[in-house]
């Protein structure tokens, strides 16, 4: 492939931008090479600006479940841009998204749309707070709420610690207020509870982690949590910011049924624009200025472009063979490559859960990120730009999650798997 044009726009981004990418993960860095840039997206298919194309597994990072330039979204942005792009001011769009959120989420009685996840779980923590009257809370390794300041934290050594800043530029009194757990240690939890139960404001999980590759919650796991909470007087919030709508109509809490007492969405709600929002307990939103004494706002909140996109798209979300669809394709996907790597002799562990997946270059079973951090790093960049010169467009990264969507046919599935087929045994020819 030749990416001429795109090796000329990143020397001409580096000048501009820092690290020549508005988002760090676009850089490559994980996986060297220089970032390919996107001029077109076409159902499961993206073009860069050479004009290579490519299956897309990325899909945005997860909100394109219909694909690219779904004809109804699209259609549904053109309808809303006319009329204008945004108000600052109330819309009956803004009315029409709530309610098919709270018809869909299990756990949510009223919500309130933001911009962003990052902003969804920066205010959902804000509002635990100010319900509880306490100030800790509990994050977990691995698992990535945003970018806000009290949320950048690490885990130290042992089973539990105070959160250190995982950025410069976060002073370590913005995470002092933040205990980092094992992910999938319901006994950590328990012990964090029953020492400091009485301080902690919120629990807050991805309900499937998905940022540090996929890896689904324990059996038990997601209810011994709900179970914990409800003793301490604690808030539990699922970030379902990747998991909403991905896994189910009612995202995760509806697949695991267990539910939390708030949630954040994104991603799928905006249909591909920018979007995210919280919502929960009825009288924990009414908190929520100018209800109750929480204040948070936005001028771009429930804008109408992203508002009509979300709804176009969850209309096409309520065909109850919608997921059995995705799940279908995906398990296609997943057992497809198992079976490659196998018959090439490479060693890889392959999680998925319902229209996610992530394959890890490593020998032992991903269970938390300890586990995650272990898998070979380099292997998966061999096998990323292996998959990228044959057509296919991977996460830059191996602690990151693909996704299948709508759009992608049987036949591109299997277009995958034989690609994967050929990088498996150009990397055990190299081996050997």
């Amino acid at each position: 492939m030749d990416f001429k044009r795109s090796v000329e726009l990143f020397l001409r981004a580096q000048e501009v931008i820092p690290g020549g990418v508005n988002s760090p993960v676009r850089a490559f860095a994980s996986v060297g090479g220089r970032p390919i840039f996107i001029r077109q997206g076409k159902g499961s298919r993206i073009y860069d600006e050479d004009g290579n194309s490519y299956i897309d597994y990325v899909c945005s990072w997860g909100p394109l479940i219909l694909g690219h330039a779904h004809p109804d979204v699209v259609d549904s942005v053109k309808s809303a841009v006319e009329n204008g792009t945004t108000f600052g001011a109330a819309t009956a769009l803004e009315v029409e998204l709530a309610e098919m959120i709270v018809d869909a989420v299990p756990s949510i009685e009223m919500v309130r749309l933001v911009n962003s996840g990052t902003e969804a779980l920066m205010s959902a923590i804000r509002l635990a707070r100010g319900f509880t009257g306490r100030d800790k809370v509990v994050k977990f390794e691995g698992c990535y709420h945003g970018h806000s300041d009290s949320l950048l934290a690490k885990a130290g050594s042992g089973i539990t610690t105070f959160g250190l800043p995982d950025s410069a530029g976060v002073p370590a009194s913005l995470t002092s207020d933040t205990f980092v757990l094992k992910y999938n240690d319901l006994e950590a939890v328990e012990k964090l509870a029953s020492s400091a139960g009485d301080e902690i404001a919120c629990i807050v999980i991805e309900p499937v982690a998905g940022n540090m590759g996929v890896v689904q919650p324990k059996e038990g796991y997601l209810q011994g949590m709900r179970d914990i909470c409800n003793r301490y007087g604690i808030l539990l919030i699922f970030d379902e910011v990747i998991t909403g709508f991905r896994l189910a109509y009612g995202g995760a809490q509806e697949l695991y049924g267990v539910n939390p007492d708030l949630t954040t969405l994104g991603k799928i709600i905006g249909g591909g624009l920018p979007v995210g929002a919280y919502g929960g307990r009825r009288d924990i939103m009414e908190f929520v200025a100018p209800v109750g004494p929480v204040y948070q706002a936005g001028t771009l909140s429930g804008n109408p472009l992203a508002v009509s996109a979300g709804i176009a798209t969850l209309k096409l979300l309520q065909d109850k063979n919608v997921y059995n669809t995705l799940c279908e394709q995906a398990n296609l996907l997943h057992q497809g490559l198992a079976l490659a790597a196998t018959n090439s002799g490479i060693n890889v562990q392959i999680n998925s859960v319902g229209s996610m997946m992530t394959v890890f270059f490593t020998d032992e079973p991903v269970t938390d990120y300890a586990s995650a951090k272990k898998a070979d790093t380099k292997r998966y960049a061999k096998f990323f730009h292996g998959m990228l010169q044959r057509g296919i467009y991977l996460a830059p990264s191996q602690f990151e999650a693909a996704f299948v969507s709508l759009a992608h046919s049987r036949q591109e599935i299997e277009d995958t798997i034989k690609a994967a087929q050929e990088v498996f045994m150009d990397m055990s020819a190299r081996d050997n």
